[in-house]
């Protein structure tokens, strides 16, 4: 039922592994494999869809071209069922798909970018950044929802953040433009959530002596929260932070984001970010299932809404009509101190990783 052999020295998944049918749970990352649509997948994809497309045979290899006749020829039969009038199971499939907008720079009177400075190419190199509008936190438990999955995505996808680190924020309450930057621990400050302003240094102290405290009283090894990632932080000289317009901290990767853009129920538009030290492809990979799941969740609270029998005429998008109205994607520049383009995401190949569940609209 479950296959790890993650982090190995594999270069292709045999076609075989599609033919175990107990197979449920699979991890293939860290594998640099011949095939680079495969080695997205396996960072961001369900076990059923990374199996579905080494059944078909996947690129590269001795089925690759009778694999991709049968999508061919799969993608003709639909069409001319739709043509015959006998298309209406496929597009029931096709509508039942989560829907998500991407609004491009060129299209945005007022486009967010993010400066990088030089600096945290030696600390923590990678970011991807964008915008999602029409979220809605507001029905029942939707918030605490919403941060259990980005918990989950920190353990899982994330690997417990060494490899990655997501943080969400208030559009509203973010102050553009904004610089990714390094810091001094002496210098960097900022209002972690639930916690008054504090530099770098003194929160780390803090959360050390948490640690500790943690240990005693449990008596075990293992601690919990914001302590598991201070190892992520050892020998830095400098540290990361993406800072706002009014000089203000509002993230402090890998460790907590600030409370100045903090999310609330009635939060309806979000500023997404990922950073790592690892690689760029990695941060894209996580944004891609990042807004997959936003996109299922905001899908529940709105079924959840409707079920209650709310009337109130603010939530209207609400209504039975609406189920499946698009989240819309803003594209953010990530650009280098003279303005050179660095990042752009999403980008045309982007979002490619949740296809199967995602219809984008480019």
């Amino acid at each position: 039922q479950s296959l790890d052999v993650a982090n190995n020295q594999l270069r292709e998944l045999p076609a075989a592994l599609a033919d175990c049918p107990r197979l449920k749970e699979a991890n293939f990352r860290g594998n640099q494999l011949r095939d680079k649509r495969l080695e997205k997948m396996v960072n961001g994809c369900q076990t059923k869809a990374i199996l579905e497309y080494l059944r078909a045979g996947g690129r590269g290899k001795g089925k690759a071209e009778s694999g991709r006749e049968d999508v061919r020829k799969k993608k003709r039969e639909k069409q001319q069922k739709k043509d015959s009038g006998d298309g209406e199971q496929d597009e029931v499939e096709e509508a039942s798909k989560l829907l998500v907008k991407v609004l491009h720079v060129s299209e945005n009177p007022a486009p967010l970018v993010v400066k990088v400075s030089p600096g945290v190419k030696d600390v923590r190199a990678f970011i991807v950044c964008c915008v999602l509008k029409g979220v809605n936190l507001k029905p029942g438990n939707a918030l605490k929802r919403f941060l259990t999955m980005q918990t989950k995505l920190h353990e899982d996808i994330c690997e417990k953040r060494t490899v990655a680190t997501i943080a969400t924020h208030d559009l509203q309450l973010v102050k553009a433009p904004l610089t990714y930057d390094v810091q001094p621990p002496d210098e960097l400050k900022i209002t972690p959530l639930g916690r008054k302003e504090i530099k770098a240094k003194d929160l780390l102290r803090q959360l050390q002596l948490e640690a500790e405290e943690q240990r005693k009283q449990k008596k075990r090894q293992n601690v919990s929260g914001l302590h598991r990632y201070l190892q992520l932080l050892d020998g830095k000289d400098n540290y990361p932070c993406l800072v706002d317009a009014e000089s203000a901290v509002i993230s402090f990767p890998p460790i907590t984001n600030s409370e100045k853009t903090k999310i609330r129920k009635e939060t309806r538009d979000l500023f997404l970010e990922v950073t790592s030290d690892t690689s760029l492809q990695i941060c894209k990979d996580v944004m891609d299932t990042l807004i997959l799941k936003i996109a299922e969740l905001n899908r529940s609270a709105l079924e959840n809404k409707e079920g209650s029998g709310s009337d109130v005429e603010s939530d209207a998008l609400c209504g039975p009509g609406n189920l499946n109205l698009p989240l819309v994607v803003e594209q953010v520049r990530v650009v280098d101190t003279d303005g050179n383009l660095k990042v752009l995401y999403p980008s045309k190949t982007d979002l490619a990783t949740v296809s199967s569940l995602l219809t984008v609209i480019r």
